[in-house]
């Protein structure tokens, strides 16, 4: 069975760090586009970041380029987003999600794709001013 767990998140002042974590099992995150997506309140679900193990691509929505990095280790199966310079804006519930069609990173935006085949239950973060 497919799980994603999200941990890492938590309460952090503007212009601190955090360092998401997204454990997979039930799969080989590798093979799949696996991406991070944030909710904040009253908001739409956005895109954040999205990476492609197998093809080694990864991309990022404009708003935190410079910022944030995605990366995977394979030997836990887990994707990490690296959070820096955080701002009050960033505060959302972060979630992962994973897909075998690995083409969903191309299309990373934003707005999306949110038709992510598996999806965590998120982990909140909370950036204060």
């Amino acid at each position: 069975e497919v799980h994603l767990v999200e941990s890492g998140g938590g309460l952090v002042q503007a212009g601190g760090s955090l360092t998401l974590s997204c454990a997979a099992s039930g799969f080989t995150a590798d093979d799949y586009a696996i991406g991070w997506y944030r909710q904040a309140p009253g908001k739409e679900r956005e895109g954040v970041s999205c990476i492609s193990p197998s093809e080694g691509t990864t991309h990022y929505v404009e708003s935190v380029k410079g910022r944030f990095t995605i990366s995977d280790d394979k030997a836990k199966n887990t994707v990490y987003l690296q959070m820096r310079s955080l701002k009050p804006e960033d505060t959302a519930v972060y979630y992962c999600a994973a897909d075998p069609r690995k083409y969903y990173c191309h299309i990373f935006s934003e707005n999306g794709p949110y038709g992510m085949e598996h999806w965590g239950k998120g982990t909140l973060v909370t950036v204060s001013s």
